[in-house]
């Protein structure tokens, strides 16, 4: 039966552990696009109006699941390195996820074991669907499934026509644009409401 400790956890699993774990997720991008010398990186995390930014890190309004990484350029740009980018959030959740797990086999954090446990599910849920080849939702290729065509073909031969990873400078003209789009709503609104007042 479902009750309320379940609850607790259910609220700590996803306000908590799955943020980190995505979080975590978004860094792997970028410690290994700074091998290959990233140009203005940037971590967004969360959707909507922005909350703050803070250097790299974009910090928005609306629910953590909706993360991504963005950057300009690369001073070394070749096929051996979107490889490696795409394959830096696999790297960082499974070696997280074995380095916890290791350290709960041998006895580490007893009194936290359920709290790890579920870490440790949640970074090969990510391993599972990054790793694994494969199309998303919209028709968008996976990590996996574009590190399989760069190796196969040499590059990306899905259907998509957007980037391998957006520009930093593109996701900032286009939260511009959002935000732009949000006030004049907002303006409309309130000139809807002070002419029913009238």
């Amino acid at each position: 039966m479902f009750g309320l400790s379940d609850l607790i956890s259910l609220a700590i699993s996803a306000f908590i552990i799955l943020p980190t774990v995505v979080f975590l997720r978004e860094m792997g991008y970028l410690i290994v696009s700074w091998l290959f010398g990233v140009i203005e990186p940037r971590v967004t995390i969360g959707s909507g109006p922005r909350v703050i930014k803070l250097g790299m890190f974009d910090i928005r309004k609306y629910y953590h699941f909706y993360s991504w990484f963005s950057y300009d350029e690369l001073k070394r740009e070749t096929k051996f390195a979107y490889i490696c980018i795409y394959a830096g959030p696999i790297l960082m959740n499974l070696s997280l996820a074995l380095t916890i797990n290791f350290l709960i086999a041998n006895g580490w954090a007893e009194d936290y074991k359920t709290f790890w446990d579920r870490f440790v599910f949640y970074a090969f849920y990510y391993v599972l669907f990054d790793a694994l080849p494969m199309k998303t939702f919209n028709g968008k290729p996976n990590n996996g499934m574009i590190i399989y065509e760069m190796i196969r073909y040499g590059k990306r031969v899905d259907l998509c026509t957007e980037s391998f990873l957006p520009a930093t400078s593109d996701v900032e003209k286009e939260y511009q644009e959002y935000m732009k789009q949000i006030e004049e709503i907002k303006k409309e609104r309130e000139e809807e409401n002070s002419s029913r007042n009238q």
